[in-house]
């Protein structure tokens, strides 16, 4: 506990224009890894549109280490089909963070990340001050592969006893 820094909850929210790797459409599911860690959402029957909703909560003790996103379409006979993957750096969320604001008028824009060549981001993420805390907004636009993009939002958890920020 005591290397911990906090908890992400990374909440999964939505694909769009995924894949297709069935006939006409696709089962995805969302993995997230980090270290160690490794998370997975529900799968989604029959929908390159899928609205997962889903909170997954990594420990972070290492702030460095990138976030892996990894998209799969079930099988019931073969392997997962791969759908693409994505990444993503925790840094400028744990800079707003660190910034140890209060009481800003809920929308607040703190700072944004440009999508550029070194990350996955499909668009300008903003990092936010929303119901008196720190959120940041992503669409990633996965990798190796013909298309799709995830949204995603990221929120952190202090946990009693650990480092801390």
């Amino acid at each position: 506990m005591e290397n911990l820094i906090g908890l992400l909850r990374i909440h999964i929210q939505k694909g769009v224009n995924l894949a297709v790797r069935d006939v006409r459409s696709s089962d995805p599911y969302v993995i997230v890894k980090m270290g160690r860690q490794k998370l997975k959402t529900r799968v989604v029957k029959k929908n390159i549109n899928p609205e997962w909703n889903e909170d997954l909560t990594l420990s972070i003790a290492d702030p460095i280490v990138p976030i892996k996103l990894f998209v799969y379409d079930k099988d019931t006979f073969s392997l997962d089909d791969k759908m693409g993957d994505a990444e993503f750096e925790i840094g400028p969320f744990l800079e707003a963070l660190r910034a140890r604001l209060e009481g800003l008028p809920n929308g607040t824009i703190i700072t944004k990340v440009q999508p550029d060549r070194q990350n996955c981001l499909a668009e300008e993420s903003c990092i936010i001050w929303t119901d008196g805390g720190v959120v940041q907004n992503m669409v990633l636009r996965l990798r190796n592969v013909e298309c799709g993009e995830v949204e995603l939002q990221l929120q952190w958890i202090d946990i009693p006893g650990s480092r801390g920020l």
